[in-house]
């Protein structure tokens, strides 16, 4: 898709973000959790925003293919282009109460991310960037941090027990033993931070596609460096922010 093409994709998309939010929030602090087969949380308000993420994408394009977290793919095995979802990142905070969960929107073409939007509606904040178009937060341009001196920068992490999960303990283990300003803002809502330069430098393990697509090209687009590393247990992990940074941290991976 040409850079014409994909603004017109950021527009549907900023719908379907839209129609997201108006099942989201009459739920916050207002809906019953369930526990997936997997273990993680689930809400009505995670299915019903997906299904209106899924109408807005659907009608808009057609001939699409469609992954979700919630209802899973919908292919069309002759389209090179495929919409990945995340109705709520972040459901845990979501379900606590908490409003720093996010609706992640990304759509891919060949495999690999060319459009991104992360919407933190709690805050009423929302990056939305594409290939060659920059990142923006509510229409402003944003930038990735250039910091290059990891004990003066601010470092966040995703939860340890992803690390353990994706054999990546030392990694963390280290990174609490030597890194000062060492902070948990997790899930998507850190990766936000980290477009706008508030965190330096972020470490996430443990992802699904829809944990990290929209990230990557945000990232990217925001003057950062994102690496995408595939862990043993098939999930991926994001180093995600300043480039001088995240070649730092790279190198401290097991």
């Amino acid at each position: 898709m040409d850079s014409e093409a994909l603004a017109a994709a950021a527009v549907v998309a900023e719908r379907a973000a839209d129609a997201a939010r108006q099942e989201i929030l009459p739920r916050f602090r207002n809906v019953a959790v369930e526990t997936k087969a997997d273990g993680s949380p689930v809400t009505e308000a995670d299915r019903q925003a997906e299904q209106a993420i899924r109408g807005v994408l659907g009608a808009a394009y057609p001939e699409h293919a469609l992954l979700g977290e919630e209802y899973g793919e919908e292919s069309n095995t002759d389209s090179r282009l495929r919409w990945v979802i995340d109705p709520i990142d972040g459901t845990i905070a979501f379900a606590r109460g908490i409003p720093l969960f996010s609706t992640l929107i990304a759509l891919m073409e060949d495999e690999e991310p060319v459009l991104g939007l992360i919407d933190v509606p709690g805050l009423n904040q929302r990056y939305v960037g594409w290939r060659s178009g920059g990142c923006r937060r509510n229409g402003d341009p944003v930038r990735v941090s250039q910091a290059d001196d990891l004990q003066r920068s601010l470092v966040s992490h995703g939860d340890p027990f992803c690390f353990e999960r994706t054999g990546q303990s030392a990694m963390f283990e280290r990174m609490a033993r030597e890194i000062p300003f060492l902070r948990g803002y997790t899930d998507a809502f850190g990766h936000s931070q980290v477009l706008s330069g508030g965190v330096d430098v972020m470490v996430d393990m443990d992802l699904n596609l829809w944990d990290a697509a929209a990230t990557q090209v945000l990232v990217r687009e925001a003057g950062g460096e994102c690496q995408v590393h595939e862990m043993p247990n098939g999930k991926l992990g994001l180093i995600l922010g300043s480039p001088a940074l995240v070649q730092t941290l790279s190198g401290w991976l097991g």
